[in-house]
């Protein structure tokens, strides 16, 4: 139930993430610009290179904004991985403290 919930959370805070929302976003744009210009106009080799011309500008203009966000990402990316790491050795521990609990003998009770 505890573990639910702490995933839950988690899924919760990467679906806030920017990088999401717009990883989300350029995939609705890519299927909504393949329904409305169709196939046929993809297969224009000049269409294909004014795209590519007008791609490589905005990555050379934006170039140091690019460069930010995938650092900013893979920053990220290491502290999800490190923080999912720390959690599971404390499931270990957890689960081996629990099997322990049961090999202790029980102590008699002096009730009678």
């Amino acid at each position: 139930m505890m573990m639910e919930e702490s995933a839950r959370h988690a899924m919760g805070s990467m679906m806030s993430s920017p990088m999401t929302h717009g990883a989300m976003m350029a995939a609705t744009g890519f299927a909504a610009g393949r329904g409305l210009v169709g196939g046929a106009l993809l297969r224009n080799p000049l269409l294909l290179i004014g795209a590519g011309l007008v791609a490589g500008y905005l990555v050379h203009k934006y170039e140091k904004e690019i460069v930010l966000a995938a650092s900013k990402a893979m920053g990220m990316g290491k502290d999800f991985a490190l923080q999912q790491k720390e959690h599971l050795s404390d499931l270990v521990a957890e689960a081996q403290e629990q099997e322990a609990q049961p090999a202790q003998p029980a102590a008699p009770s002096s009730g009678d």
